[in-house]
């Protein structure tokens, strides 16, 4: 797993313990922070961190 920059799906799944195909809908949903590069999604720790931290407050 990549510690700091950016993490690829696999990564991120691993990250979050969730599934590719469920990491697949939130981009479909436009539910998670992402940004694609080179036609890959990718995924800034920090953005995550906040995402999570601003879901679990809702």
């Amino acid at each position: 797993m990549v510690t700091s920059g950016l993490m690829t799906i696999e990564d991120l799944a691993d990250y979050l313990k969730v599934s590719r195909r469920t990491i697949y809908e939130w981009l479909k949903g436009h539910k998670i922070p992402a940004v694609k590069l080179v036609g890959q999604w990718r995924f800034k720790r920090d953005k995550i961190d906040a995402w999570l931290d601003k879901s679990s407050k809702s």
